[in-house]
This record gives structure tokens, C-alpha cells and sequence, in this order.
């Protein structure tokens, strides 16, 4: 299964077309579908019911065409059977055929994430989150005092592990983490608080203990113990070596983790998404998704990409074999589509973690020049050997990258892989792109590589501008997710969340492609340097991550033949104002032509419930428990990266 999927409609459905809730009946339907000449492709299709009519829409289908669009049949195969008129699509309407009044909103693709972490979602929404508030010490405390108190049952030795701490979150800012500020808490519990950037956890000293990490320790590959000025363990632990710590964390009940990821994808389905590319996938995720589609509760299409460990990168043969080996295990289970690997090449930019790989030196609070440069993790020797090892095969590349030296390193890689396969068909694909140096831009297009933008962080506040720009000087600083000068040197843009880094906010991170602030941002991120228009925004979270997966023939755009991954909206998200995107309500989801999400269902509202809470990202109490913040703990990068 390294190619294409070849069926448009594998998502078990998790519930029939002809539940009601937006669904009307089909006479009502069928008498308020009105409308004149009908559109090409609905006039050439032989006449035959559809399952469901979609009418009295603006249809974005994401092709070239300018026919407007207001209405699409969805065939009884999960297809798109077509698209046109109210009046042309008129004639698809049978008497048990579902019809849905749009009433003005916008029918389009459903949203593709080409960057994402649900699994890393749903395990999180089980443990307490800081939320990614900043904090004095003492209200941290008094914080997790409550978390402690709420689990006093596990007492004295149960794990307090906290979810989306903010790294750069202590106040006043510069305060530093230190085992001892977590030793005070009245517990003898061994206590975790995992970064909200993915890229660090904070351990008191009883979880150092059992992990034995002492002064002597050493850092493993591609990743940092961080130690005071005595030599010892402060209890920050950044990248890989985090795992010192969290191996020896329980792992969560896994019919618990089920549910709780079952509930994940409901949320997303409410939100307008009908593909994740998980960004960083092992045996663990891959059995997760095996138990949610033996269950009927996998309602996305998924491509995981398995992550190749930095030690294994330097052994192409070796990782290309583990590969394929997970594919052998799990290829069969229906919705998942095998064929991209993930490599993190750095860690992330903001103070005080700097592990992004700079081609400069990182500035000190001063703005003098340091000896620091970030942590590279793979060479662009090994990245290029690796790469070719694995397009030969037909898998493509996912690389995290956040600074331009990571940059750089991925297409190095890339061109040599390129010289050594002759391949441009394959979109290797670097994420994130925080900041690119402006001789790298053309470098994307000439050598067919895929920039995979999670622009909902490109907005001016405390992680781009106090943690930021006195560390990088305002002349690199103006180069963080040059979206729209990738664009103009014609490279492909595809977009994703990094989910659950921040909350699921899928309309706003839509919104702030274009406008460069988004709901929360302190004033626009180089709007007018980087701005990328209504249109390019809507396409790069559609077609172009359908593009990035390799599943444009598939899904990705609304036209007659391609599966009916769809999304009905509550407004015309082409016309409105640019700052109400971020509050578009998704009225009903299909995926291959099933209904993963109705809002007017029960089930439906719930999903809604918990993304609109999600997203209004609460400050932490005793006794709750969300999933927000600036970057998740994913293990991955600013990211799960």
C-alpha cells in the first residue's frame, strides 16, 4: 500500500446516510432545489438518484474553472456524481435521496492536515494541562497542587504527569525551570510536566532518581540534558532526551486511550477535517488506529508517517527495512495509507530551548553574537543517503525543520536524492519552515519538494517576539514563514496544524494565512511581505496537502468522479470578512460520502462543544483538564513536530 489509495470510500461509515439531523427529507428537498441551465458536468452524467443533494451553496470546488457553483450530488459509491446549478443538479434528486439546504454556506473539500498529532491528542486529553499559561513559580504550584490533590490516590509513587507546559512560560520571563521549584510540592510523587513546544520536559528530582540521571550522564544522540552551573541535573531534559524520563511512565488503559482517541477524531470531524498526516507514527499509533478501525470509529483517511529514529538515519538499509516492516504489520487495516517516513533534523528557535539549527549564531539577550547555533541532528550527507534509500523504494521524505540551516539540510538531502533517483514525482516535504534564508526559496520548486506551513503560529506575540527576536535580530527575524515569497517562486504550499501543539483551530489557522494575526495575535506577523490571499489559503489546506500526500486523483478538490470528502459550512467562507473566518461553524462532514459529523445530531453538537472549548483555551484549575497551548508535548517538534 505505498502507492495511491485506490478507493475513495474505505472509511467505514460510522453511521448511515439517511440519519436526519441536517438532513431533510428528500421531497422538502426536492422542492426548494431550483435553479436554470445546468453545468457541464452534471449535464453529461447519465441520469440516475443520487444518495444525498447538497443545494442553495457557494461551491468552492479548488479547480480552475469560474462557473459558479451551487449545488453537488454525492453518488450511492461515495463519489462526487455532480456538480453545478440548483436547477442541473435538480435532476439527481429520487425519492430516497437525502437533500441538505446549505443556506448560502460554502460546500467545499474537507480540510486536509498535512501535519498533525491526534493519537499524541487523544493520550494528552487523558492527563491534566497547564493549557500553555505563563505562570510565577507559586501559581504554577498552586497549580499542580490541585492536580495533586485530584489524584491523591496515587499517593506516594503514582506519576503526576502535566500536559503543555509553557517552556517560555515562567514568570517573570527568564525565569529558568528547576527540579527544586517542583521538589517543594507537598508530594513524594515522581512528577513530569511535558512541554507544550514537544522539544522539553521538566522532571523534579524523584524523577530523575528513578530514571538514574545524575552529572555523570551523558546526552544521548539528538538530545540534552540540561545541567546548572554545579554540573548537576537542573530537570530539564530537551528532545531525545526526554525518553530518559518518560520510559518510565505508565502508559495510559488502552480501551481509555481509545475512547479518548475516538472522541479526538470526532472533534477534528467537526472541524472540517477528512485527512491527517499523523507526523510521527510507530507500532504504538499504528495499533491504536488498527483498534479504531476494527471498531467503525476511524472516521478520517490517515497516512502515518512512521518516524525513523535519529540514530537510524545513518543506516539507510536498515531503516527502509524497518519500514517496511511496520507497512507488512498494519497495511491491512482499512484507512491507512502507507508510504511517507518522518526525520526530525532539529529542534525549536524560541529562548530558552534554541535547539533549531541556525546558519548564524544565536544572538544573546544583548543582541552580541553567541558560539551557539542550534543542534543539527542528521547531516545533509546522511539526510541524502537516507532519502535515496527510501524514494528508490517510493516512499517520500517528511522532514521537521524549523530553522534555515535545518532548512538547508533537508534539500541538500533532497538533491542528492534526486541526483541518485531521477524521481521529482515523490513530494518530499519539509514542515514547519519557521525560518527560511531567502537563497533556499527557488531551491523548493526546482526540486519538487512539497513546504508543509503550520501559518496559525505565524502571528506577532510572546513566542515570536520576546522569546524570539532579540535572539535572531530583526534581519532573520523578518524571514519567519515566508509563505507568500515561497509562493511567488512557485513552490508548493500545503498546509497542516501540528495539532495538538496548539487547540484545533482549523478555520483560524486558515484565517491567519492571510491576515498574519489571527484571533489572538498582539498585531500582524509581516502581513504584507507574507500574506498569502482567501483563495491560496483555502487551496494550500486542501488540494495542496492532497498534493503533499500523493492523493489528488482521490480527494481534494469537489469535482464529479473524485470521492465526496466534503464540508458544508455555516457562511460563505469566500466572501465573508477575512477576521470571521475564524468562527466558521462546520454544519456536516462526509468522508467517501458517509457522514462523519452532523451538527445537529447529539453526537454532532458534543464534538462541536469540545472544539469550541478546545479552542477557547482555558486557564488551568484543580480540575481541569484540556488540551491546549502554544505546542503540544508530542515528542516531536514546536511542534510534535
Amino acid at each position: 500500500m505505498s502507492g495511491p489509495v485506490e478507493s475513495p470510500s474505505y472509511v467505514s461509515p460510522p453511521s448511515p446516510l439517511s440519519r436526519r439531523g441536517l438532513l431533510a427529507a428528500a421531497a422538502a428537498g426536492a422542492a426548494g432545489v431550483a435553479g436554470a441551465a445546468g453545468a457541464a458536468e452534471a449535464a453529461s452524467s447519465p441520469r440516475r438518484s443520487a444518495a444525498l443533494v447538497i443545494h442553495n451553496a457557494r461551491v468552492f470546488t479548488g479547480t480552475s474553472g469560474h462557473a459558479r457553483h451551487e449545488a453537488v450530488a454525492v453518488g450511492r459509491d461515495g463519489r462526487i456524481l455532480a456538480v453545478g446549478t440548483d436547477g442541473a443538479v435538480k435532476r439527481f434528486v429520487g425519492r430516497d435521496t437525502d437533500v441538505v439546504d446549505a443556506r448560502g454556506g460554502t460546500v467545499m473539500s474537507g480540510v486536509h492536515d498535512g501535519h498533525a498529532h491526534p493519537m499524541d491528542a487523544a493520550s494528552r486529553s487523558l492527563r491534566p494541562s497547564l493549557a500553555g499559561a505563563e505562570q510565577t513559580v507559586e501559581e504554577l504550584r498552586k497549580t499542580l497542587t490541585g492536580f495533586l490533590q485530584d489524584s491523591a490516590e496515587q499517593e506516594p509513587d503514582g506519576w503526576l504527569v502535566v500536559e503543555d507546559w509553557n517552556p517560555v512560560g515562567l514568570l517573570p520571563h527568564g525565569t529558568a525551570p528547576h527540579h527544586s521549584m517542583l521538589d517543594a510540592l507537598p508530594t513524594r510523587r515522581p512528577i513530569a510536566l511535558r512541554g507544550g513546544d514537544g522539544h522539553n520536559l521538566w522532571a523534579n528530582q524523584r524523577a530523575l532518581d528513578i530514571a538514574k540521571i545524575t552529572a555523570t550522564t551523558p546526552d544521548p544522540v539528538g538530545g540534552k540534558i540540561v545541567k546548572g552551573a554545579d554540573g548537576k541535573p537542573t530537570g530539564v531534559l530537551k528532545d531525545d532526551a526526554q525518553p530518559l524520563v518518560s520510559r518510565h511512565i505508565p502508559e495510559p488503559d488502552e480501551t481509555q486511550l481509545a475512547q479518548a482517541a475516538a472522541k479526538i477524531l470526532a472533534e477534528a470531524a467537526a472541524s472540517g477535517i477528512t485527512t491527517f498526516m499523523e507526523a510521527v507514527v510507530g507500532r504504538g499509533e499504528l495499533k491504536l488506529y488498527q483498534r479504531l478501525a476494527e471498531s467503525d470509529r476511524l472516521l478520517q483517511r490517515i497516512v502515518p508517517a512512521l518516524r525513523v529514529e535519529t540514530g537510524l538515519t545513518k543506516d539507510p538499509a536498515a531503516a527502509v527495512a524497518y519500514a517496511k516492516g511496520l507497512r507488512a504489520d498494519f497495511e491491512d487495516v482499512r484507512g491507512l495509507r502507507f508510504g511517507t517516513v518522518k526525520v526530525f533534523l532539529d529542534g525549536v528557535i524560541e529562548h530558552p530551548a534554541q535547539t533549531a539549527a541556525l546558519l548564524e549564531p544565536y544572538l544573546d539577550k544583548d543582541g552580541r553574537p553567541t558560539g551557539h547555533r542550534g543542534d543539527l541532528y542528521v547531516t545533509a550527507g546522511d539526510y541524502g543517503r537516507l532519502s535515496a534509500a527510501f524514494n528508490a523504494e517510493g516512499w517520500q521524505m517528511h522532514a521537521h525543520a524549523i530553522g534555515d540551516r535545518a532548512v538547508r539540510t533537508s534539500l541538500d538531502g533532497y538533491a542528492y536524492a534526486l541526483r541518485k533517483t531521477g524521481r521529482r514525482d515523490l513530494r518530499n516535504t519539509t514542515a514547519h519552515l519557521q525560518l527560511v534564508d531567502p537563497a533556499d526559496l527557488p531551491r523548493f520548486a526546482a526540486l519538487g519538494v512539497v513546504a508543509c506551513m503550520q501559518l496559525q503560529w505565524a502571528v506577532r506575540n510572546t513566542w515570536t517576539m520576546d522569546a524570539l527576536l532579540p535572539y535572531i535580530g530583526a534581519e532573520r527575524h523578518r524571514w519567519q514563514y515566508p509563505a507568500r515569497s515561497l509562493q511567488k517562486r512557485r513552490a508548493a504550499l500545503a498546509g497542516g496544524s501540528d495539532w495538538p501543539v496548539d487547540p484545533l483551530q482549523v478555520w483560524n489557522q486558515i484565517r491567519t494565512a492571510v491576515d498574519r494575526e489571527g484571533m489572538e495575535g498582539e498585531g500582524d506577523l509581516y502581513r504584507a511581505q507574507e500574506g498569502v490571499s482567501r483563495t491560496s489559503s483555502l487551496l494550500m489546506h486542501t488540494l495542496g496537502t492532497a498534493r503533499q500526500l500523493r492523493m489528488e486523483h482521490v480527494t481534494g478538490t469537489v469535482e464529479r468522479g473524485k470521492a465526496a470528502d466534503l464540508i458544508v459550512l455555516d457562511r460563505d467562507v469566500t466572501r465573508c470578512p477575512v477576521a470571521d473566518i475564524s468562527s466558521v461553524e462546520v454544519r456536516l462532514t462526509l468522508v467517501g460520502g458517509t457522514v462523519v459529523h452532523d451538527a445537529e445530531s447529539s453526537a454532532g453538537r458534543a464534538a462541536a462543544a469540545r472544539v469550541t472549548r478546545a479552542a477557547a483555551g482555558p486557564r488551568p484549575t484543580a480540575y481541569a483538564s484540556v488540551h491546549g497551548g502554544r505546542h503540544a508535548s508530542c515528542g516531536c517538534g514546536r511542534t510534535p513536530g
